[in-house]
């Protein structure tokens, strides 16, 4: 059966990668596997029906779902819509898609933005918890939310009732960025209730779902896009979160990704708290507050543009401008000379020296004899 030709409006591996995603029974997994196989969404697309009966995993429903002229039409469909709604689409090579994610197992061929992502939400944290918190699980949610965000990090959460919400609503308070993972599309808000904290978290970060803009929530999607919150981010907060908490799928998401997982502990005959203590048992992370955090991720890249960063190795190099943090981060804990610094430096010397004056000050860097310089203690 022929295909009908790309739209010339868009690209066409933008168009096929689209296409692909909207196959009956077609996840995460499967997804994956097809591209494994085929090597692009151009040629799983191409494929004969036996071609792609023979892929493990792909039934006759799906198999033939795959070879429905249909699908380039409704992929055109979707991207006009996302066009008249100002709704990014992002394939993998996409330079703004969020570079973490490829890391992670079956990560999503295609994300859906509103909003905007910046080279400083690649240091994010994740904070999740109950939808039906307790003003205790609330309040720290705030909190941690408010002290990261000023501590320069992006919060990353589910939009979801609670933990969730507080999370979101705390950073943007702050001052600070926050990005929310949807298990539906981006078009209609789930739950109704947070639409204007989403049209917040749009303006001052960014909502981001695989799904197609008209998905339904379905109970199914919420556990799948939990490894697209904890794959954004270096590590994961949980905050009350029972036994069968669905919080506690990111926690497992995290440790299978190489991310930090940390528990806020509760009252210690809280059941709302029970899947926290049961994860710091098992040795996660217990957190009081930000410095636990802080201390626990240890030194961390600092993205200052889509193709460089620097490195943070104390908290208070976070409040930096881009001058001060260049100058430090040719200090290292061997010492320095003055004219070996101001060579690798490549800045008018008198900049240089008023900025090792104020990393003097902030006690992030010591002069030792000689006119050598070293990272503080």
């Amino acid at each position: 059966m022929s295909r009908p030709d790309p739209s010339p409006e868009f690209a066409d591996d933008l168009l096929f990668a689209v296409a692909l995603t909207l196959a009956d029974g077609i996840g995460p997994k499967l997804q994956s596997a097809l591209l494994a196989e085929f090597g692009s969404a151009r040629q799983v697309l191409a494929q004969p029906l036996e071609a792609l009966l023979r892929v493990r995993g792909i039934g006759a429903k799906t198999a033939n779902s795959l070879i429905d002229p249909t699908l380039m039409d409704q992929a055109r469909q979707i991207l006009e819509q996302c066009r008249q709604l100002s709704i990014d689409v992002l394939p993998q090579t996409h330079a703004e898609y969020p570079r973490r994610l490829p890391e992670i197992c079956d990560a999503p061929s295609i994300l859906y933005r509103k909003g905007v992502l910046l080279p400083q939400d690649e240091l994010a944290i994740a904070i999740v918890g109950s939808r039906r918190c307790t003003a205790y699980g609330r309040r720290h949610a705030e909190r941690l939310s408010a002290g990261l965000s000023r501590a320069g990090f992006t919060i990353v959460s589910g939009l979801a009732r609670g933990i969730d919400a507080a999370a979101h609503r705390a950073a943007l308070q702050a001052g600070g960025r926050t990005l929310a993972v949807l298990a539906s599309g981006v078009r209609d808000i789930y739950p109704p209730e947070h639409k204007e904290l989403a049209e917040e978290i749009a303006q001052q970060g960014a909502l981001l779902s695989e799904m197609p803009i008209d998905q339904r929530p379905l109970p199914g999607l919420f556990p799948q896009r939990n490894r697209i919150i904890s794959g954004l981010c270096l590590g994961v907060i949980v905050i009350e979160a029972t036994r069968n908490s669905g919080a506690l799928y990111t926690a497992r998401h995290a440790m299978e990704q190489g991310r930090e997982v940390f528990a806020l502990p509760g009252q210690v005959d809280s059941i709302a708290s029970e899947g926290c203590h049961d994860l710091i048992r098992d040795g996660v992370t217990l957190v009081r507050g930000v410095d636990d955090v802080l201390s626990a991720l240890g030194p961390l890249p600092m993205p200052t543009s889509p193709n460089s960063a620097v490195t943070i190795h104390s908290p208070r190099e976070l409040v930096l401008n881009p001058l001060e943090s260049q100058v430090l981060n040719l200090i290292s804990t061997q010492p320095i000379y003055i004219d070996e610094l101001l060579r690798e430096a490549a800045i008018e010397t008198s900049r240089v020296l008023a900025t090792l004056t104020v990393l003097e000050m902030r006690r992030l860097i010591r002069r030792l004899p000689g006119n050598q310089f070293v990272r503080h203690d």
